[in-house]
């Protein structure tokens, strides 16, 4: 049990300096020795627990997208008004211009090649499933307390609640300005609050 406890934290420290190294440099500048360095391990204990640099950032964007996933959930489930989850939602996806700088541009990286890639396109398809249902969420219980319209379907409204939040992210962060994310985020509940309320 030790030995597994040990070995998980020692993944877990490869993944987040694989995280912070492509924040840095980027994709195609990332090799293994560049997360090797940041891990400040050998790259030799990398390569004990993944076999190459794919397998790295594989597990890495199934990680990243996990944990934004408990966030986001866990945020939501305290709110039990559907004002109150929408804010909580756009709350946990707006979490700080650091942090939200790092993400996208990682997050960007793998989108770009998640055309070509399908382990990436099948983790990125679970990840927005699951932002999916958390829009369905808001969505049935604003209908149902009466301030979201009744017409609209949870198949296609859910996905566009997701679509609004990640489009104002990327928009801020091509703004290259901290002072404007919290400008964003509140334009990012308008948008959505619109788009429910129609």
């Amino acid at each position: 049990m030790v030995r597994y406890k040990k070995s998980e934290e020692k993944r877990k420290q490869i993944l987040s300096a694989a995280f912070r190294a492509l924040a840095e440099y980027g994709y195609d500048a990332v090799t293994l020795q560049v997360i090797a360095d940041h891990a400040e391990v050998s790259k030799g204990v990398v390569h004990y627990y993944f076999e190459n640099k794919e397998a790295v950032l594989t597990e890495l964007l199934e990680w990243l997208t996990a944990r934004i996933y408990e966030k986001e959930h866990a945020a939501v489930q305290r709110q039990t008004t559907a004002t109150g989850k929408l804010e909580a939602y756009i709350d946990a996806v707006f979490v700080s211009p650091e942090k939200n700088r790092s993400f996208y541009r990682v997050y960007l990286d793998f989108l770009a090649r998640a055309s070509r890639l399908p382990v990436y396109r099948e983790i990125n398809q679970r990840f927005y499933d699951n932002c999916t249902r958390i829009s369905t969420e808001v969505l049935l219980l604003g209908q149902e307390e009466g301030l979201y319209a009744a017409h609209l379907s949870p198949d296609t409204t859910a996905p566009v609640i997701r679509a609004v939040i990640d489009g104002c992210l990327i928009q801020w962060l091509m703004s290259d300005r901290d002072d404007l994310h919290a400008v964003f985020k509140k334009s990012c509940y308008d948008a959505v609050f619109n788009v429910l309320s129609k």
